[in-house]
């Protein structure tokens, strides 16, 4: 019951948009609305009536201006010979379509030098979180860690011949007690 309900609240509020509204999203319905006056040409990113400069996506679903005086006069200017319009008058078209060129688009913005030094900054950080803990909170290296130790060690891990097939006392000669060539 609940089910027929919302199904019939869908219908009556489908049937009471306007035909032109796009449909597809929730924010589809709201679509129309923001953008105003300005020309529909073509079917959007995902569907959707938008504007984004993209290089990826290079023409957009509506224009950048709102039609005005001087971009209607051109526009009908333009429906004739292009040889006729002015260079000024062909960037103003140009403009009144887009915000910016491909070149502009992909251009670089300076934003890799911002990431670089916040890298190097916890980068930084870090190096000194670890210095600084191995001079105040860590302990000294164990006795064991010198060489004299270390030998002492070695000599008995041969003497109890640990892991003789494929460990450290498998490359030792038992009988010339010497290491293997």
């Amino acid at each position: 019951m609940a089910l027929r309900l919302i199904n019939n609240a869908l219908r009556r509020q489908l049937a009471a948009m306007p035909h032109n509204a796009q449909v597809g999203s929730v924010a589809s319905i709201h679509t129309l609305d923001k953008i105003g006056k300005r020309e529909v040409v073509g079917f959007g990113w995902n569907g959707t009536a938008c504007y984004a400069d993209r290089a990826d996506y290079p023409m957009p679903a509506v224009r950048f201006r709102e039609p005005n005086n001087e971009i209607n006069a051109l526009r009908t200017k333009e429906q004739g010979d292009w040889k006729k319009l002015s260079p000024q008058e062909i960037k103003a078209l140009y403009r009144a379509s887009f915000c910016q060129t491909i070149a502009e688009v992909q251009a670089g913005t300076g934003e890799w030098k911002l990431h670089l030094g916040v890298g190097l900054l916890f980068t930084a950080a870090a190096i000194w979180i670890a210095v600084l803990m191995n001079l105040f909170v860590y302990d000294e290296l164990p006795i064991t860690f010198d060489e004299e130790h270390q030998k002492a060690q070695l000599k008995r891990i041969i003497d109890l011949e640990i892991n003789p097939v494929t460990g450290l006392t498998s490359k030792w000669d038992y009988e010339n007690n010497k290491w293997k060539n």
